[in-house]
């Protein structure tokens, strides 16, 4: 079990957040928490009404947190009018969370593809039959489309959707949250500068 007495101060953490977050990241997946990959991602429309849900964030590098979605869908529709997002994972087990911020851009039509293909059949073509967000007349509809996709493609790859793809949120503000028994709690944000380096504050719990 973690100490939550045991502060999170500045000399201990990475001066690169990403390198920070690979750390915490590893802790989380060896404590056995199940889908450490799982974050809440937040978009909101042209209008600024915020929306939120649960993705699986598929990969994170020097490029920024990789996700994937219909591209059609209400987060789809929202990061074409607002390209700006924010990840918050949270592993309670640990007490600890992190905020991610930044812009948002698709991946290459390639990589998209790629990962399609490495999934599951049945999920390739939950993919294809959901009109993701939208209004259907019941869980039957959907049962059927996937039947009828099944048997017209019977031993055939299945197609790659137009519609369906990856998105990567490109880091500029990074905030790791640990928790403190006395509610004391730690915060440190990191903002990345104008030259590229990372500025580290402590927040206010």
């Amino acid at each position: 079990m973690p100490d939550f007495a045991q502060p999170l101060c500045e000399q201990d953490v990475d001066s690169d957040p990403l390198r920070q977050f690979s750390v915490w990241f590893e802790q989380a997946a060896q404590a056995g928490i199940r889908m450490p990959e799982a974050a809440a991602v937040a978009t909101a429309s042209a209008s600024g009404a915020p929306s939120a849900r649960m993705v699986l964030v598929k990969r994170f590098d020097e490029r920024g947190f990789t996700f994937f979605s219909n591209y059609e869908s209400r987060k789809g529709i929202e990061l074409a009018e607002n390209p700006r997002a924010a990840l918050l994972f949270y592993w309670d087990p640990l007490g600890k969370q992190v905020r991610i911020e930044g812009p948002v851009e698709r991946t290459s039509a390639h990589e998209s593809a790629e990962y399609v293909r490495s999934r599951p059949r049945g999920s390739q073509l939950s993919a294809l039959a959901s009109p993701q967000s939208r209004p259907v007349a019941g869980r039957d509809v959907l049962e059927q489309r996937v039947t009828e996709l099944e048997e017209s493609h019977s031993g055939d790859e299945l197609p790659v959707p137009a519609w369906w793809g990856g998105y990567v949120l490109v880091p500029d503000t990074f905030e790791f949250w640990q928790h403190r028994e006395d509610r004391l709690h730690d915060r440190l944000r990191y903002t990345l500068r104008a030259d590229g380096s990372w500025a580290i504050e402590r927040l206010a719990p």
